[in-house]
């Protein structure tokens, strides 16, 4: 994540006042001849001109400060068979970047008084459709920025935010507010107050801050679970800065429970070709009849070739259950967790190393029972409670439906042999806490 302070580097965000302006030479002094005009004047204003075109767009079409405040995926392929290691865990250990599991670091003041009356509802839809014009006109204001501070320096991180309440509860992404010590709240009237932070959850990649407000319009929220491939939807956010401020695209929800790996979990997500961008991050996905029905947190990228609308947004039912935990307890609690990071494994990597179809485990967590049990990274998961598994989304539709405390039968392969591993499943926070 870069620290570079956005407001103080000459970047897209400089205020054009500040950008420097070429001044031409002036003109030679021009000889004086019968019945010929002076046009000295005209090849000075046009040298003028010229040059300032050329400096507004350089500072038009200069790349923009990378916003270090929406997680971009990498769309990876795995390497030719003839070009893949003769060790299996040497290809995975490549193929699968090691990430960092545990809490989001944030320095933010915390709430002396939690808010635990709040309860967060899911509405059913109107009867009619809105427009694209009613659609902003009922929810944008409803939407926040939020700017990050880090050592007192603004600018650090900036993202977007949904009113939750009209005493000033506001819901956004964790990594918007990751690594802040401080951070404000701008709203639709562009009032900046100061936010607390009431919790933050980093599995589910999101938190609620408090500002001392009163009256403001809330976000309707709808339910995610009716959501169709195809549906219309639209966003409302913060893309690239102050400058483009409560931006409305729109697009379609382009698949469901769509499982995303971020940060060493899993994530069930919407995905949708609304465009977002950096800034968009903790903003609304809002249905067709002005209801949120998911949080935008992140999208796919690459570094070698063009991937245009794939974006993801964070399902309004998994919104409801954390924010609720976090509003009563300052953090998620309850939630299971088995304690391993699990990956899809290539068709080549499966011919090139004989292995099974399953999914290659590629971390356990200190502290779960899966850990105690010896479930270790290099195993591949083929079944589970007796169900064959290839993508997390199966992994997940079985342990979603247990609590603390109940155990999964994992099938193991290892090395040519077949394993069956009891797994408890634990408190997340006790892992990842």
């Amino acid at each position: 994540m870069s620290e570079q302070n956005w407001y103080e580097t000459d970047n897209w965000y400089a205020p054009r006042a500040k950008t420097e302006q070429i001044e031409a030479a002036p003109a030679a002094e021009p000889v004086v001849q019968k019945k010929k005009k002076n046009r000295g004047w005209f090849w000075a204003a046009g040298c003028v001109l010229l040059f300032a075109l050329i400096a507004l767009s350089s500072l038009l079409f200069r790349k923009p400060a990378e916003t270090p405040t929406m997680p971009q995926l990498p769309s990876v392929t795995a390497k030719p068979n003839d070009e893949m290691p003769a060790d299996k865990e040497d290809f995975f250990e490549s193929f699968y970047e090691k990430v960092e599991t545990s809490n989001a670091e944030i320095g933010i003041e915390r709430v002396v008084k939690l808010p635990d009356s709040f309860r967060l509802e899911l509405k059913e839809p109107g009867k009619k459709e809105l427009s694209l014009q009613e659609l902003y006109e009922s929810g944008s204001d409803s939407i926040v920025a939020i700017s990050g501070f880090k050592n007192g320096q603004s600018g650090y991180n900036w993202g977007t935010g949904v009113i939750l309440s009209s005493d000033g509860l506001i819901l956004t992404n964790t990594h918007v507010i990751e690594d802040c010590d401080k951070a404000t709240v701008t709203l639709y009237d562009n009032r900046e107050l100061p936010a607390l932070l009431v919790g933050a959850d980093s599995i589910s990649d999101i938190a609620v801050l408090k500002i001392d407000a009163s009256g403001l319009p809330v976000a309707v929220f709808g339910e995610s679970s009716r959501m169709k491939v195809g549906d219309p939807v639209a966003a409302i956010g913060n893309p690239l800065g102050e400058t483009f401020r409560c931006t409305l695209t729109n697009g379609i929800i382009s698949a469901i429970e769509r499982g995303i790996n971020y940060n060493g979990h899993s994530m069930t997500l919407l995905q949708t070709n609304t465009a977002l961008n950096e800034g968009n991050s903790g903003g609304a996905l809002f249905n067709m009849y002005g209801q949120v029905v998911g949080v935008t947190n992140m999208k796919m990228m690459s570094s070698y070739s063009s991937i245009e609308g794939i974006g993801f947004a964070i399902p309004s039912s998994t919104v409801k259950e954390v924010v609720n935990s976090i509003v009563r307890f300052g953090e998620v609690r309850g939630r299971p967790s088995i304690g391993i990071t699990v990956g899809a494994i290539p068709e080549n990597a499966k011919a090139q190393y004989d292995l099974p179809d399953g999914l290659y485990i590629s971390e356990v967590a200190e502290g779960s029972d899966a850990k105690l049990k010896g479930i270790r990274p290099g195993d591949i998961v083929t079944a589970v409670n007796g169900i064959p598994v290839t993508t997390t989304e199966e992994i997940g539709a079985i342990k979603n439906k247990l609590q603390v405390g109940d155990v999964m039968v994992f099938s193991i392969w290892r090395d040519g042999e077949m394993l069956e591993i009891e797994v408890e499943l634990v408190d997340t926070n006790d892992v990842y806490g």
